[in-house]
């Protein structure tokens, strides 16, 4: 859908010269995007899929009982390129890890994991690395656990999809371990904290993605910047401008329009008053935090042609 969005708006732009639009994402995590399809009028402000891998993978670096890795994951774009890139990184991080296996899914449509949980068990996986998200999740979570196996799950954003901490402290097994710029309970985080606290009192949700909140305020600052409204000047300003974000410094590269922002490694588990303090959707799971990296340490080479006008 972005890219379409994307495509749509540079037919616009080169139809409507004097009037172009300028798209900014903040959750697609599509490296295509900002590598062989950019555009001069697209900006993405989420980490790309291989940024959030390199940060799982430099957290796998330091975790020598991961030994047999699965590939799971649905089939379609984004689940393809979770498990080219797990591939790829991981044997970079860890090259005595070995891949026990592979299997795609039609999103939304298996309702029943137990025998894929069977072939996986089977393969003798000690680990997931896994794409999926809403049910495609929740059920593979619950499936494991009523099969009592006690994975790593390496995901892309688990902890926003809601039910995923729920099923995991229903199975009561399974660590779950995924990657964002922020997750709740993370310490040193006052001003991310406010703001969560702030929109919770507004509009009675929760919230768990300040990129959406700092998305805007990115734009207005290349508003400023430029001195003008005008979206081409906008679009130059935003090129390799730096912003002190609630989480961070962030950067847009000038190169590709892709953010640079920091990344947090966490994983799912119990509260224990130390590493995990604030439970999540009722229950008594957290988020624990593993590592983090800066947006420089997760950067990556891109194949973006970048055409100015």
């Amino acid at each position: 859908m972005v890219g379409a969005l994307v495509e749509a708006a540079a037919k616009h732009n080169t139809r409507n010269p004097d009037r172009p639009v300028i798209v900014v994402n903040h959750s697609s995590i599509d490296p295509d995007l900002t590598g062989k399809r950019c555009n001069f009028w697209y900006f993405q402000t989420e980490a790309n899929t291989a940024m959030k891998m390199k940060a799982l993978a430099n957290y796998v670096k330091k975790q020598p009982d991961i030994k047999d890795v699965y590939l799971f994951n649905q089939d379609y774009a984004h689940g393809k390129q979770w498990a080219s890139y797990g591939q790829e990184m991981f044997t970079l991080a860890r090259p005595d890890v070995k891949f026990v296996g592979q299997d795609f899914i039609p999103i939304g449509r298996v309702k029943d994991f137990a025998p894929y949980v069977s072939k996986m068990k089977a393969a003798g996986a000690d680990t997931l690395i896994t794409g999926n998200w809403g049910n495609d999740l929740t059920l593979l979570l619950r499936a494991a656990g009523e099969a009592g196996v006690d994975w790593r799950y390496f995901n892309h954003s688990a902890g926003s999809f809601p039910g995923t901490v729920t099923a995991i402290a229903l199975a009561k097994i399974g660590r779950v371990t995924w990657v964002a710029e922020w997750h709740p309970g993370q310490a040193d985080s006052a001003k991310v904290d406010a703001l969560a606290k702030a929109y919770k009192t507004k509009m009675g949700r929760d919230f768990l993605a300040p990129r959406i909140e700092m998305t805007p305020h990115f734009v207005a600052a290349a508003i400023n910047k430029a001195q003008s409204t005008d979206p081409k000047k906008i679009a130059l300003a935003m090129e390799d401008m730096s912003y002190e974000s609630s989480f961070g410094p962030v950067r847009m590269r000038a190169q590709d329009h892709q953010l640079l922002l920091p990344q947090v490694v966490n994983t799912i588990a119990p509260v224990d008053g130390k590493t995990v303090k604030v439970g999540w959707e009722g229950t008594n799971y957290g988020f624990r935090t593993d590592a983090l990296y800066s947006g420089n340490e997760l950067a990556q080479g891109s194949e973006c042609k970048m055409v100015r006008p």
